[in-house]
């Protein structure tokens, strides 16, 4: 199978906040001879020479002011989707994993060999933030896994490529596959390295079940997060 992270066609990651990617303006052309009717009152006459320059100033600063305002509003919501001053740890004990909308993980959220991007409720727009989130048979994991860190078949590694910080984001198979230089992670053996340029592991996140049945981190990765670090 070959896929996103959650085996479906888009993967979920936080959308809130983001600007629209409209730049254009789609006018009309008008006839040559019809001037604006916002001018209507002061074309023609000679005496509002003055009145004229200070209306078109006037429009300027109005459209200024109101472009600035559209970006204020949605810039001002992507403080919390780059929070890139934050250098503490990504998750802490009892910290509630989520999705990109913010809810809460259950138990049931996932089936066997389905994947998901999930975040720390804490933080979830440091960049260090995103997790992935699998679902696998307890007894299909091996190799560098620790057991001890997963819960009810659940495994969770950071999303970040310890190649050149990319986004793991394809699937092959039960393989993790970044789309940047084509590293490949198992993550049935602790997401270790199968193929391409990365030098080590994605690290894995340490995670339970609360008393209530949504998945909680238990502390931070066991690693570094992204290129370096050993």
């Amino acid at each position: 199978m070959t896929g996103t992270d959650d085996g479906s066609s888009a993967d979920e990651v936080p959308t809130s906040g983001w600007p629209d990617a409209d730049d254009g303006c789609a006018c009309e052309g008008g006839d040559g001879g019809h001037r604006p009717s916002i001018y209507q009152n002061f074309y023609g006459d000679h005496r509002a020479e003055m009145e004229r320059r200070d209306y078109a100033k006037a429009l300027a600063t109005i459209g200024g002011l109101t472009a600035i305002g559209s970006l204020v509003a949605p810039l001002s919501g992507l403080s919390k989707v780059f929070e890139r001053e934050y250098t503490g740890p990504v998750y802490s004990d009892g910290v509630a994993l989520v999705d990109g909308e913010g809810s809460r993980i259950e138990e049931g959220r996932l089936g066997e060999g389905e994947q998901l991007t999930v975040f720390p409720e804490s933080h979830p727009g440091i960049e260090r933030a995103p997790t992935l989130l699998v679902r696998f048979a307890e007894g299909e994991y091996g190799g560098e896994t620790k057991s001890e860190f997963t819960v009810g078949g659940y495994a969770a590694y950071s999303k970040v490529c310890t190649h050149a910080g990319c986004m793991v984001a394809d699937r092959d198979g039960t393989t993790l596959v970044c789309p940047c230089h084509s590293g490949r992670f198992d993550p049935l053996s602790g997401a270790m390295v199968t193929g391409g340029p990365p030098a080590r592991s994605l690290p894995q996140l340490p995670i339970t079940l609360s008393s209530d049945g949504y998945l909680l981190a238990t502390g931070d990765f066991e690693g570094a997060v992204g290129p370096g670090g050993a």
